[in-house]
């Protein structure tokens, strides 16, 4: 039997003691894996610099790298976002929808675990911690296949973790985690009907896609990142050089950093060589339309490719439009329903702009970095959904349950 079968089995093993815990238990367990990670950082760091030394050797990109990497800053901070789960309220159980029938029958609608989840993602070793989190709060069991990059990691954030398990009354088998390294593994996962209940891709375009179009079991699509912000005329300068700069460079490797800057006319011609001059200086390559490039003699010439490129890394697309409408048929063209900002003095264009611009996050004078589960008070999250169906945004502990109906009768048949 191959790693993955066996590996979802078990997970699936695990699924009916999961649906007899307390509140009160799987928070104790998740508090024990946060303590784990902590006392353990020494071991995950090691681990990690052999991820890192692997990447430098294979010529990895800097913001890749910065995805890929920990810190005992980073550690704590994913050990936290465990502590916030374990506070949130537990949504398994509760009552969405009570109906009672002329019959007598009395009919209540619950949320329920979805069962075994897998989850397949790239380069970020916290992703690990925040799948398993939300996954044990609610009730399921995790398969987690990560990137081949973040192996040494991967394998020593869950040894803690099982390690931490084993004295809780969640199952150890309930974390799995996918070693073998190979495409085909994650292709046998997609295939696992019976055994996972859903698979939620984690990553960037080409993984996201490979997934959604090869798999048989379910998906929750998460999006690829080309986000905009949109510099209407009448942004107040210094905030929307705050936010810009924030959306590019706070940590240009995430999905809801900006790829694209779309400037109104009369913005550009007042402030862009200025605010172009901030982005030189954090080190962001700038690639401007032909009147962007008048206005930022630096830049180069971007393309229709690169609009349609997630750049992940400190590269920033420059386009000058002449109005609100020509700026949101660009992000219509060339965004991923991800997340999508405006700065701007003007209410009836903050209106329109949050109003008909399709993503699962919109934002008025707030940086697009913001579209994150830790963010939005989730603790943390499994992803950022950008379908429409199940879930869409960061998906917290909600969007990891489904829902049964509980009927109850005196002896009603149907006539």
């Amino acid at each position: 039997m191959s790693e993955v079968r066996q590996k979802a089995e078990r997970a699936g093993s695990a699924v009916s003691v999961l649906n007899r815990l307390t509140t009160a238990q799987k928070n104790e367990a998740l508090l024990a894996a946060a303590e784990a990670l902590v006392s353990g950082s020494n071991a995950i760091l090691a681990a990690n610099e052999e991820d890192l030394q692997r990447g430098r050797e294979n010529g990895t990109s800097k913001s890749m790298l910065d995805r890929l990497a920990l810190t005992p800053e980073r550690i704590e901070g994913i050990a936290e976002g465990l502590r916030q789960i374990a506070e949130l309220p537990d949504p398994v159980g509760d009552v969405l929808e009570t109906i009672d029938r002329p019959n007598g029958l009395h009919i209540v609608k619950r949320r329920v675990p979805l069962g075994v989840i897998g989850i397949v993602y790239e380069a970020r070793p916290n992703v690990t911690v925040d799948a398993m989190g939300l996954c044990l709060k609610t009730g399921n069991a995790v398969v987690l296949r990560g990137g081949s990059s973040a192996l040494s990691s991967n394998r020593k954030i869950i040894e803690l973790i099982h390690g931490a398990l084993a004295a809780t009354r969640v199952p150890v088998d309930a974390v799995q985690l996918i070693e073998d390294p190979s495409r085909s593994s994650v292709d046998e996962m997609l295939k696992l009907n019976g055994l996972l209940d859903v698979v939620i891709p984690r990553g960037g375009s080409s993984l996201i896609q490979n997934v959604v179009q090869n798999a048989t079991v379910p998906v929750i699509e998460t999006g690829a990142g080309i986000c905009h912000t949109y510099l209407d005329a009448t942004a107040d300068p210094a905030m929307a050089t705050d936010i810009a700069l924030n959306a590019k460079v706070q940590r240009p490797s995430v999905c809801n950093s900006m790829e694209t800057l779309l400037v109104h006319e009369s913005f550009a011609e007042r402030h862009l060589p200025e605010l172009a001059t901030r982005f030189k200086e954090a080190g962001v390559e700038l690639r401007g339309c032909e009147t962007a490039s008048k206005l930022i003699p630096w830049a180069v010439p971007v393309t229709d490719e690169d609009y349609a490129t997630e750049y992940n890394d400190y590269i920033l697309n420059v386009k000058i439009v002449r109005s609100l409408d020509e700026a949101m048929a660009h992000i219509a063209r060339f965004g991923t329903k991800h997340s999508e900002c405006i700065v701007t003095r003007d209410g009836s264009n903050a209106e329109r702009f949050q109003q008909e611009v399709d993503a699962a996050a919109v934002y008025h004078n707030a940086s697009t970095r913001f579209t994150d589960g830790f963010e939005f008070g989730f603790g943390a999250e499994i992803g950022i959904s950008t379908q429409k169906l199940h879930a869409r945004g960061p998906m917290g502990l909600a969007a990891l349950t489904s829902s049964k109906y509980i009927i109850h009768g005196d002896g009603q048949i149907r006539q």
